[in-house]
C-alpha cells in the first residue's frame, strides 16, 4: 500500500498554482511535508511513552482532586510511605456507570446531528462570520476538501438549550457533568480508542484518499500519529473537523459552567476566580468557532494525520486537562483580591489580543495575496515555491511585517499568555492548575519546531531566507 502511494505521489499532472498561475509539469519527486515517512528511534520511543503514560496522567490529575483536594504531592508521599497503594487509590475512584454512558452517548449523538444535519445559517446574519461550505487548504496530494462550517451555530444551540434547562425545564441538574466526571472519563476513553482504532483500520482497508495516506512501517507510530490525512465517512463527516471541534471544545464551556454550578451548590456563592476562568476560556472557545473557517488552514488540519494523537486527545485529553482550573476551584474556592483579579484579566485579554491580531494579520494577508495594509504599511513578504504530492509547482508568500516580523510564531506567545492567566486565576496554593501552562509551553514549543521542520522541507532555501529575515520564534531577542 505505502509503495503504491509513493508512486502516485510522483506522477505527472498539471495544476494551478496557489497564486492563480499555471504550475510546471515535472517528473521530479514532490517535496515531502506533513507527517514523517520514516521514524527514528527517538520519535518511536516518545510515541510509545505517550501511548503508555498519557491515559494514566489524565486519570492522576482528575483523581487527585477527587481524593486529595487537588494535591499533586500527597498521593505520591502516601505511596512512598506505604500509607496508600496503587490498588487502594484505584479502588476509591468511581467506576464506569451506565448513567455516564447514557449521558455521553446522548451528548456525542446530539453533536453529530448538529454537525451533519443542521446546515449553518448564522453566516447569513452575522457580519464578518465565515460559515457554511468552505474550502480547506491544499493537501500534500494536491486536493482541496470542502467543509461545512457550523461550529458556532452548534455552540449557540447547545448553550441555549443548557440555559433553557437550567432556568426553565430542569430536565437535569446543571452539575450533571461534575457529578459524573470520573465515570465520564471512562466513557470518553472508550470513544477515543474506538475512533482511533477505526481510523487506523480504515486507512488500510478503505481510505478516503489513498494519495494522502502515509505508512511508516511502524505500527505504533502509524496508530498514534495517523495514516489518513482526511478520513471521512460519506461526503461531509470529516473526522478531523468533528473531533477537533466537537464534542470536546463545545463541551469545554459547558464543563466550566457545571463547575461553577457545583461551586454555587457547595458554598452558596461563585468566586471571582471561577468567573474569570469561565470568561477567559469562553473567549478562547468562541474565538475558535468564530474563526473555524480559518482553522482549516492551521497545522491540525493542514499537516496532522488523524490517529490516536487527535482522536483520543480530542475526546479525553482536551476536556479533562484543559478544564483543570475550574475543577481545582470546585475543591479549593479562591476569592482573589481586586488587584490580583485585574492583573489576571489584563494578562488574559492582552494575550488574546496578541493571539487574535497575529492570526488576523496572516488571514488578511492570505485573503488579499499581500494587497493590504498591516500596521499602516504595505506588508513585506518572501515569495516561496513548493511542490505538492502530485508534482505540481505552487507558490506561497511568507509575511515578514506586522506581528509576523516580530517573531515567527507570536500567535503562540499570545496563546501562552492566555494560558498563564487561566492558571494564575487559581492563586498559588497548589501546582495542580499550573499543569496547563507547563503542557501548553511544551506543546507550542514542540509545535514551533515541528512546523518549522515541515516548512524547511516544504520550502527549502526559501525558508532559510525567511528565518534570516525573522530570526526569533516566540520571544524577540530571546527565543
Amino acid at each position: 500500500m505505502s509503495s503504491a502511494v509513493a508512486m502516485e505521489a510522483t506522477r505527472r499532472r498539471q495544476r494551478l498554482s496557489s497564486n492563480g498561475g499555471a504550475s510546471e509539469t515535472t517528473e521530479e519527486p514532490a517535496g515531502q511535508w506533513g507527517r514523517a515517512w520514516e521514524v527514528d528511534w527517538f520519535s518511536l520511543s516518545a510515541v510509545i511513552l505517550l501511548l503508555c503514560t498519557a491515559p494514566f496522567l489524565v486519570f492522576f490529575f482528575v483523581m487527585v482532586c477527587d481524593q486529595y483536594q487537588c494535591s499533586v504531592s500527597q498521593p505520591l508521599v502516601e505511596l512512598y510511605s506505604g500509607e496508600a497503594t496503587l490498588r487502594s487509590i484505584w479502588d476509591k475512584a468511581p467506576s464506569f456507570t451506565w448513567t455516564a454512558a447514557q449521558i455521553y452517548t446522548v451528548w456525542v449523538s446530539f453533536q453529530v446531528v448538529l454537525y451533519m444535519c443542521v446546515p449553518d445559517v448564522t453566516h447569513k446574519f452575522l457580519p464578518g462570520y465565515a460559515g457554511g461550505v468552505q474550502d480547506g487548504a491544499r493537501t500534500p496530494a494536491g486536493l482541496i476538501n470542502k467543509y461545512e462550517i457550523n461550529g458556532l451555530q452548534s455552540w449557540l444551540i447547545t448553550h441555549a438549550l443548557w440555559y433553557a434547562n437550567a432556568q426553565y425545564f430542569h430536565w437535569f441538574s446543571p452539575t450533571i457533568i461534575f457529578d459524573n466526571w470520573i465515570p465520564l472519563l471512562w466513557c470518553t476513553n472508550i470513544l477515543g480508542y474506538a475512533v482511533s482504532t477505526f481510523a487506523f483500520v480504515k486507512a488500510y482497508l478503505f481510505p478516503t484518499n489513498a494519495e494522502d495516506c502515509k505508512f511508516t512501517g511502524n505500527v505504533f507510530y502509524n496508530y498514534m500519529m495517523g495514516i489518513e490525512f482526511n478520513p471521512r465517512i460519506g461526503k461531509w463527516f470529516d473526522f478531523k473537523l468533528f473531533f477537533n471541534g466537537r464534542p470536546g471544545i463545545v463541551a469545554w464551556t459547558l464543563i466550566n459552567l457545571s463547575y461553577a454550578a457545583k461551586q454555587q451548590e457547595l458554598y452558596g456563592y461563585v468566586t471571582n476566580s471561577m468567573i474569570l476562568v469561565n470568561v477567559l476560556q469562553a473567549i478562547y472557545v468562541l474565538d475558535f468557532f468564530w474563526n473555524e473557517a480559518w482553522y482549516l488552514k492551521t497545522i491540525d488540519i493542514c499537516h496532522d494525520h488523524f490517529g490516536w494523537y487527535l482522536g483520543w486527545g480530542d475526546c479525553v485529553w482536551l476536556p479533562f486537562l484543559y478544564t483543570l482550573q475550574g475543577l481545582y476551584l470546585v475543591y479549593n474556592p479562591v476569592q482573589l483580591s481586586t488587584a490580583h483579579a485585574a492583573a489576571v484579566l489584563l494578562l488574559g485579554l492582552v494575550g488574546y489580543y496578541v493571539f487574535r491580531s497575529t492570526n488576523h494579520q496572516k488571514d488578511l494577508f492570505r485573503r488579499t495575496e499581500g494587497k493590504c495594509s498591516v500596521w499602516g504599511k504595505k506588508p513585506t513578504f518572501i515569495e516561496c515555491a513548493y511542490r505538492s504530492g502530485d508534482g505540481g509547482l505552487h507558490h506561497s508568500k511568507l509575511m515578514t511585517s506586522g506581528f509576523w516580523g516580530v517573531a515567527r510564531h507570536l500567535n503562540y506567545t499570545g496563546d501562552l499568555m492566555g494560558s498563564l492567566a487561566y492558571c494564575a486565576a487559581c492563586g498559588f496554593g497548589h501546582i495542580h492548575p499550573y499543569f496547563y501552562i507547563v503542557y501548553m509551553t511544551i506543546l507550542l514549543v514542540h509545535r514551533c519546531v515541528r512546523d518549522e521542520h515541515r516548512c524547511s522541507s516544504k520550502y527549502g532555501k526559501d525558508w532559510k531566507r525567511y528565518t534570516d529575515a525573522v530570526p526569533y520564534r516566540l520571544l524577540p531577542g530571546i527565543f
